[in-house]
């Protein structure tokens, strides 16, 4: 499975993420796009999900339509410390998780798929 970090979400909380094959935005040239023309790019690079920090994300894009998946981490900044226990709930999801699925990963380990 194929992850990418949204601009928002460190690099080395990608480490956390094994044994998922896990990029971010910068490391595959999409440094300069955001929000939908990020996420077209991503399923046309073949990347499976997005994970984001972007609670605003929800909002700003067709979830119905979306062609990649998004799991939305519920957390209150994007610090590494912060993020690192939302990992093995966010490695889980992703093992069961199909394109077009959008998921919020919440700190207390809940799960809500939208």
């Amino acid at each position: 499975m194929r992850r990418l970090l949204d601009h928002c979400v460190p690099r080395r909380f990608g480490r956390l993420l094994l044994p998922n094959e896990v990029q971010t935005a910068a490391q595959v040239g999409f440094d300069a796009l955001k929000n939908g023309a990020l996420l077209r790019a991503a399923a046309a690079a073949g990347f499976d999900a997005m994970v984001t920090v972007d609670q605003g994300i929800a909002f700003q894009q067709n979830l119905t339509a979306l062609p990649i998946g998004v799991i939305l981490l519920m957390a209150p900044n994007n610090e590494v410390a912060t993020l690192a226990p939302l990992a093995p709930t966010v490695v889980a999801v992703a093992a069961r998780f199909t394109r077009g699925s959008f998921v919020r990963v919440h700190l207390d380990g809940r799960v809500e798929n939208l």
